[in-house]
């Protein structure tokens, strides 16, 4: 058999790839498209990877763009409506910000040159009997080519089923930084918010803006307009958006210099959330385990997606060193390695789609406008879903936090 078969190029696939060539096993990486593919074309998203995901980073040897010069270390939120609240939180260690056409062939070099067999071909689930005969696990991370929904869906885990925002993210210049440095979290009641990113991409360090729009209000046009059919229109229509529900955001625009990075710096589409079973088992009893997006999908509201994909990675990888027996046990104990944070993402991002807000949110909020102490510590949790889900799960922990914290 030749050890374990990766099906996807993205983060999770490739941090997994990474950890497996660092400890000398024989791992093969299936991607659809070629290192210069990913390099080029549209902007993928706007991903930001909080410092757990740096750490782990660091720790395969690939952390090439450091903190010192490409992180940012604080949250500033704006809020709109009754609340018109202002306050920034301080994430306690740095996270970081590179746009993923560096980023991925970057580290497919890097896992190439580790000893990983990389393999430029297309899978689909009619492909899966002949892989898993051939390797000693096959992970599929990524939904593409139809694997996506060979996983059911957690129904109770799975509360959704319409994309709850319509997404619109972009690179900007002629956006000057937040002080101190990083992003800003704008929300506008009823309509939707606005994740402003610094970023690193092909013309430097830029702004990404992010917008996340609720089905049906002032947003969705945007989510929905032509770039390409009418450049001048999409720029008024962002400025607009920006002077009207964003002012924390358009108070640093340069409308001079103002614009699109490129045509291609910018990404549409939306996200029905879900939680996917965590591994099938094929008619010959070999199993198939899911890593990434393919087995949790979330919003990109509040940027959980990419770290937790790294981090359920990292769980699959540490329990293929310490226990390879890869059989319906094994499969258990990953599920149980890494369901408390995958669960406590998918679980807080879904209470902020919410509209409206639960009470018990607005009262967190309204509590970190006042309170620094209460804001370094919702903010310090971007880092871990599990700690943060311990405070939103109900009305009766949020409350015990802020009677414990203020």
């Amino acid at each position: 058999m030749d050890g374990i078969g990766i099906i996807g190029a993205g983060v999770a696939g490739l941090h997994l790839g990474l950890l497996l060539r660092r400890n000398d096993i024989p791992t093969t990486l299936y991607s659809d498209r070629t290192p210069e593919q990913l390099g080029s074309g549209r902007l993928p998203a706007a991903v930001a990877h909080h410092n757990t995901t740096v750490t782990r980073e660091r720790a395969l040897g690939v952390e090439h763009w450091s903190a010192q010069d490409y992180g940012y270390a604080v949250h500033h939120h704006y809020v709109g409506g009754p609340l018109q609240a202002r306050f920034t939180g301080g994430l306690g260690a740095p996270s970081r910000a590179v746009d993923y056409r560096l980023y991925l062939p970057r580290l497919l070099q890097d896992f190439t040159a580790a000893g990983g067999e990389l393999r430029i071909r297309s899978i689909g689930p009619g492909e899966l009997d002949e892989l898993a005969a051939r390797h000693d696990l096959v992970v599929a991370a990524t939904g593409r080519g139809g694997l996506g929904g060979l996983f059911e869906p957690i129904a109770e885990k799975s509360p959704y089923t319409s994309p709850q925002r319509k997404l619109c993210a972009g690179l900007y210049t002629g956006v000057a930084p937040a002080e101190p440095k990083g992003v800003t979290l704008s929300i506008a009641p009823g309509d939707g918010e606005l994740i402003e990113i610094p970023m690193y991409s092909f013309a430097g360090h830029v702004t990404a803006l992010f917008f996340e729009a609720v089905p049906g209000g002032a947003f969705e046009a945007l989510a929905q307009a032509d770039h390409d059919a009418d450049p001048r229109g999409f720029r008024t229509q962002v400025l607009h958006l920006l002077r009207e529900h964003h002012p924390s955001v358009y108070e640093r625009v340069d409308p001079a210099t103002f614009g699109l990075t490129d045509p291609l710096d910018l990404v549409q589409g939306a996200i029905t959330p879900r939680i996917s079973a965590d591994h099938i088992t094929l008619e010959s009893g070999r199993p198939i385990v899911a890593v990434g997006d393919v087995h949790a999908l979330v919003d990109p509201v509040v940027g959980q997606g990419a770290n937790c994909a790294s981090y359920s990675a990292w769980q699959l990888g540490r329990t293929i060193l310490d226990d390879p027996h890869f059989d319906e046990h094994f499969c258990d104990k990953v599920a149980q390695r890494r369901r408390r944070r995958v669960q406590a993402t998918t679980d807080w991002t879904n209470l902020m789609l919410a509209v409206p807000p639960p009470p018990h949110l607005l009262e967190l909020i309204t509590a970190m406008s006042r309170d620094p102490a209460v804001a370094d510590v919702f903010t310090s949790n971007f880092n871990y879903p599990e700690r943060q889900w311990d405070i939103l799960a109900t009305p009766q922990r949020t409350r015990a936090f802020l009677a414990r914290t203020s």
